[in-house]
């Protein structure tokens, strides 16, 4: 075990609950439980104060000074995000409209020296997270832009209802808004087997009610969520504080590279790492998107 990583653990995370230097200990065992029955019954986990209380307003502070360098792009898409002209059937899901208003800070504009960033890629971190999916390993997106970013969504804007093209997310809420912004799921309301379109098209036209759970997050809380299956947004912004959470974007296979399309509309621009990976994603379900 390599002396800096722990040094970064020991000082960012509260270790008293989530010890990640010593897997054997109870409280590691006893987070990963939970984590993993949640998950499983659920499709989403929350770990309170994950981050250390004093390190809460650095965190924030961090995230607030380059939420100017998102790429700002009002668009319209749809659930799936696909394309809006995608031949569908009369009522499919995929043919409903939303406006999507949230941000983006690209990796490569966020600090080294940042809590986010320090955080994804602790290997003793990912070990932890590998551990609550249940999985054998994690690798950090290859993707120079998408590996971690700041999603940034200001007052008046929100990020509609859509389906995760990864079956796992890890964020972590940096700045919570002064009203709204609440994050809204609908667990597993697909699964890779079945779309189940009636669902989801309840849910986009406001009779879904019975489907959605609301969840009250915090600054330093970390998120562990299976958003491939379950449909999810975050609701308008009010007031006059944005509400940033950081996304942590792993893979169960190196080299993850995102799709030129996708990248363009996120974060305004595609590097040759992009273009060189075109047309080398495998997909791993049949699903719409």
């Amino acid at each position: 075990m390599v002396a800096t990583e722990v040094r970064v653990i020991d000082r960012v995370v509260d270790t008293a609950r989530y010890p990640l230097t010593d897997p054997a200990s109870g409280a590691w065992q006893t987070a990963v439980f939970q984590a993993r029955q949640e998950l499983r019954t659920d499709g989403c986990s929350v770990l309170p104060d994950f981050i250390r209380s004093e390190l809460r307003e650095t965190l924030r502070a961090e995230g607030a000074g380059v939420a100017p360098l998102a790429h700002y792009d009002v668009e319209q898409v749809n659930a799936y995000n696909i394309p809006l002209d995608a031949e569908l059937p009369e009522d499919h899901p995929g043919r409903m409209i939303l406006e999507r208003g949230n941000a983006f800070v690209a990796r490569d504009r966020i600090p080294p020296t940042s809590l986010i960033h320090q955080l994804y890629t602790s290997a003793l971190f990912k070990r932890f997270v590998a551990e609550c999916f249940e999985l054998p390993e994690l690798h950090e997106f290859a993707d120079p832009l998408a590996g971690l970013c700041l999603n940034v969504v200001s007052p008046g804007m929100e990020h509609p209802w859509h389906f995760d093209t990864n079956e796992f997310t890890v964020s972590m809420l940096t700045q919570e808004s002064q009203a709204g912004g609440v994050f809204e799921y609908c667990p597993n309301i697909r699964s890779g087997q079945a779309e189940n379109f009636g669902e989801v098209r309840a849910v986009l036209t406001g009779n879904g009610e019975r489907l959605i759970r609301g969840l009250s997050l915090r600054p330093g809380d970390l998120q562990l969520f299976k958003g491939r299956y379950s449909l999810h947004r975050v609701t308008s912004v009010r007031g006059e504080t944005a509400r940033h959470s950081a996304i942590f974007a792993y893979s169960e296979r190196p080299g993850v590279i995102g799709n030129v399309e996708r990248t363009r509309q996120l974060f305004g621009r595609v590097l040759p790492e992009h273009l060189a990976a075109a047309g080398r994603a495998v997909r791993g379900d049949q699903l719409l998107d």
